[in-house]
């Protein structure tokens, strides 16, 4: 009897301590802010001693660099890691799919896809990329494929030929391990299983865990903010176009949002993949935007600097892995912006026009037909014309307060009328 004592208490003691999993869920675009929300996990999974990472997948797809970072973390981590296409209805297609395979257990519940993971050209909607971003991709699926036992062929054909599968057939082909419609009921079916993390045997204790989850902090928000491939373009345009404006024109607002809105888009812009013939169009659609306002050319210089800009814009990121949604959305945003662009510049092409030739007139010629107030009247008349304080001289008998108009000029004086006057 007092050796069964200690044994019941350890077994009371053992019940009491629930296993936990920290549960972190990638929803929408995958970026460098679904990498902080990850990294976050992970280490709070280390932390709280956690029996699996629950990672719940409904994505469309993402940037290359953060992908390969998620997948680098899960297949180097210490603790197992459960990938789960979730809830029904739910997608993990392009970039997601090579999160689901790199799981050491791999589920989705019905209704489910994954797949299509085929890389697309940026600014041409449904289109392939060059063969070897093709190849690298494929290389690398086959290769997560291969370390977690699944099945290599149809997985590299989520690359080469854009395959997709319901969950009844990625279950059927070897692509994930199991199906579940909720959470609890995942857990019952892999609890006890053994899976090998980092050489090991690994059993899960998945009965009736403490879920543990995971929302993104400041950092990883404002990151998940910055490195959105629409926001970082738009950023960029912005930054573009105050800083040109406040150069070209006096005050501090317009260059100093201008220089914050560039450095913004370059920290989002440096996480992703850049076309350098697109940044060099971009670069060029700048100078000449400057050239046009600086030595107006009547809009040879603008009609080149919205050409180069359009084709920049649609060449500036080179992420195969983004849904094919963005790319459309990407091409529609650029033609809306260089419309725009080209009713600016037509404005401004045309006061500057106006501008110039005012210009040509010398002297106080360019004041004559304007006119102004008498201010003062003493032994000299001046008055106040286009905010300037002229002498003038005046055949009539002038008084404070009467308007005038220049009729010409005679050295530093202006001649005037009194409108209203028997000059007029």
């Amino acid at each position: 009897m007092r050796m069964l004592l200690p044994l019941l208490l350890l077994l009371l003691i053992a019940k009491a301590e629930a296993s936990k999993v920290v549960e972190v869920n990638i929803e929408g675009a995958i970026n460098e802010g679904t990498v902080i929300k990850l990294e976050r996990a992970f280490k709070i999974a280390e932390e709280e001693n956690a029996e699996a990472i629950l990672i719940t997948l409904d994505t469309p797809g993402g940037l290359v660099k953060s992908t390969e970072k998620i997948v680098s973390m899960i297949l180097s981590s210490r603790i197992p890691v459960i990938t789960y296409v979730y809830p029904p209805g739910a997608f993990s297609a392009s970039a997601g799919s090579i999160i689901l395979i790199a799981g050491h257990v791999a589920a989705m519940s019905e209704g489910t896809s994954v797949g299509a993971a085929t890389p697309i050209a940026v600014g041409v909607e449904g289109t392939k990329v060059e063969e070897k971003a093709v190849k690298y991709l494929a290389s690398y699926v086959k290769s997560i494929a291969e370390k977690r036992g699944r099945n290599v062929t149809a997985i590299e054909k989520f690359v080469t030929e854009a395959y997709s599968l319901s969950a009844k057939e990625a279950l059927k082909y070897n692509v994930i391990d199991v199906i579940a419609n909720s959470k609890e009921e995942l857990f019952e079916k892999i609890n006890g299983w053994e899976v090998n993390v980092n050489g090991k045997k690994v059993r899960l204790n998945l009965e009736k865990p403490e879920i543990i989850y995971v929302k993104n902090d400041l950092r990883g928000a404002i990151y998940e903010f910055l490195t959105s491939p629409e926001i970082a373009s738009i950023l960029l345009i912005l930054g573009i176009y105050l800083l040109i404006f406040g150069l070209t024109s006096p005050g501090y607002i317009p260059e100093t949002l201008g220089a914050i809105f560039l450095i913004l888009a370059l920290a989002g812009l440096g996480v992703m993949q850049i076309n350098y013939l697109g940044a060099l169009l971009i670069l060029l659609a700048i100078i000449f935007l400057i050239a046009e306002l600086m030595t107006p050319t009547y809009g040879f210089l603008a009609a080149a600097s919205i050409f180069c800009f359009v084709l920049g814009m649609l060449m500036l990121i080179n992420e195969p892995m983004l849904p094919e949604k963005f790319y459309s959305e990407a091409r529609n945003f650029v033609f809306g912006v260089a419309i725009g662009t080209a009713l600016i510049m037509t404005f401004a092409i045309v006061k500057i026009s106006q501008l110039r030739k005012e210009r040509r007139k010398v002297g106080g010629e360019a004041i004559i037909g304007k006119r102004g107030e008498v201010i003062s009247v003493n032994n000299k008349t001046f008055a106040k014309i286009r905010g300037e304080i002229w002498e003038v001289v005046c055949d009539e008998k002038l008084e404070v307060g009467d308007e005038v108009e220049v009729v010409g000029r005679e050295g530093l004086k202006l001649k005037v009328i009194k409108v209203g006057g028997k000059g007029a």
